[in-house]
């Protein structure tokens, strides 16, 4: 910590000619510097990617699968030390920080099993009609070429790896942007990757500014874009390049369901605890954090306290603390744009029933009812530590509220009902929906992505590496079948 960190590019440590600084949201203090990697560079990088592309899809599949298991292994056995680093540049409650560390040791682990399996091709006879007689398809999916990955903030290691290991696992070169406010994080998995016998060039970690990245994304040699962030700069990066593949996981305001078979005080306990730890965690800087609660009117009653009170309960603080379970917001200026929403939204008529103050970028779990449907916080994605609550009556008013968003990630519905599980599945218009729980589950194997303005495409190891590689077919001519 507060060290000058190298970039990796094609493989190898670099610096550039400049440096930024990447400080503690919680108090301000330099966690380390960066060096920032020259347009020329950045260049190389991409010329290295392109020039490797045919070789690195043709290592073969135990090569690509023991560099992902060493990185699994040894993001396992470094992982106090990594979380600590992502506590200490993203102001992340370290508890959660391991958590993303067990996550990420979980990817690289599904990517080297899915390097072993994938692509064993299909066979499919053609005989089936006279012009297919004593012909076979075989169908294998090959790279499409180099990745861009773009990761976010609020995940710095998993998101990264989830742009990074599928990648490696297909055996397309991946060029990796983390993103400004929490580089560290991502340049460790360079350390790692290092220490693999991976083709050089098949992978770069550029910590390049923003206002670099038009010229990356419009570059022809890297076809796919794989992108996690807002919806505004997703689909300005997607419509500016219509003829590339472009992956999106964008936001969402998750909505958490409650219907009236779900009553008894346990069920209400259970309820109330999920929504209250999954409305705060990271700060409630995540895209499938619980922004909405929409109970129906005959749990509404005993619900809404039970809300309070676990929200209440929730420890804030000095993230480097174990018992702290919501630390601060990545700056100060994200906080505030959480206390403008709140402040609009009590003005409007809405009732605070806790929290509402802000201490530079720390903002206190908050609850908000009777919240009107026009104002921004009802609208948007809140990003922050922030919950609404909604009285339906039944569950079809409740579906939708649910499916009253321009955003269609995840939906959680509290039921015992399995009919009404399914109903629900067919119903919301998103692209996960969590039964039992809140919508903030994701199994890091899973298909995950969403509905509307949520984006396109799916993450999840096997489903990135499906967006990274296309089919191609190979007919076999005069075979007697």
């Amino acid at each position: 910590m507060g060290a000058t960190h190298a970039f990796w590019l094609a493989g190898r440590q670099a610096t550039g000619e400049t440096t930024f600084d990447v400080t503690s949201p919680w108090d301000g203090r330099l966690v380390g510097q960066v060096s920032v990697p020259t347009d020329a560079q950045v260049e190389e990088a991409v010329a290295a990617a392109y020039a490797v592309r045919d070789e690195f899809a043709a290592t073969p599949a135990h090569v690509r699968a023991a560099a992902l298991d060493h990185v699994s292994r040894r993001l396992a056995e470094r992982t106090e030390e990594i979380a600590q680093l992502i506590s200490a540049e993203n102001g992340k409650p370290i508890k959660w920080a391991r958590g993303e560390v067990g996550r990420a040791v979980s990817v690289f682990r599904f990517a080297a099993e899915e390097a072993r399996r994938f692509n064993g091709g299909e066979a499919q006879r053609l005989d089936t009609d006279l012009g297919g007689q004593g012909r076979l398809a075989l169908t294998r999916r090959f790279p499409k070429g180099v990745v861009l990955g773009i990761a976010p903030f609020n995940f710095p290691l998993n998101l990264c790896a989830h742009k990074v290991a599928p990648a490696i696992a297909a055996g397309a070169p991946i060029i990796l942007k983390p993103a400004p406010a929490t580089p560290l994080s991502g340049l460790i998995l360079g350390d790692l990757l290092a220490e693999t016998e991976l083709p050089a060039g098949s992978w770069s970690i550029l910590p390049v500014a923003n206002d670099k990245m038009p010229a990356l994304v419009q570059d022809e040699r890297l076809p796919v874009i794989s992108f996690t962030g807002s919806e505004t700069v997703g689909y300005a990066i997607m419509d500016s390049v219509p003829r590339k593949h472009c992956t999106l996981e964008l936001g969402g305001n998750g909505a958490a369901v409650v219907l009236a078979d779900f009553a008894s005080d346990a069920d209400l306990d259970w309820a109330a605890t999920r929504i209250a730890t999954f409305s705060n965690y990271q700060g409630g800087q995540s895209c499938i954090s619980v922004q909405r609660v929409i109970a129906d009117a005959a749990v509404y009653e005993r619900l809404l306290p039970r809300i309070v009170a676990a929200v209440e309960a929730q420890v804030t603080g000095d993230p480097s603390d174990s018992a702290t379970d919501v630390g601060p917001l990545v700056s100060e200026a994200a906080a505030e744009r959480v206390e403008s929403w709140v402040d609009e939204a009590v003005a409007a008529g809405a009732a605070l029933l806790t929290g509402g103050k802000r201490d530079g970028a720390a903002y206190a779990p908050t609850v908000l009812a009777d919240v009107p449907a026009d104002v921004t916080i009802s609208c948007e994605e809140v990003f922050g530590p922030v919950l609404t609550v909604q009285k339906v009556e039944g569950e079809a008013a409740a579906f939708e509220a649910a499916n009253n968003s321009k955003y269609g990630l995840q939906t959680g519905v509290f039921t015992h009902d399995l009919g009404t599980a399914f109903r629900a599945h067919r119903a919301l218009e998103v692209g996960g929906v969590v039964i039992g729980d809140v919508p903030s589950y994701r199994a890091d194997q899973m298909p995950y992505g969403g509905a509307k303005q949520s984006g396109v495409g799916r993450e999840g190891v096997k489903f990135a590496m499906d967006d990274y590689t296309y089919e191609r077919v190979l007919v076999l001519t005069g075979l007697a079948l």
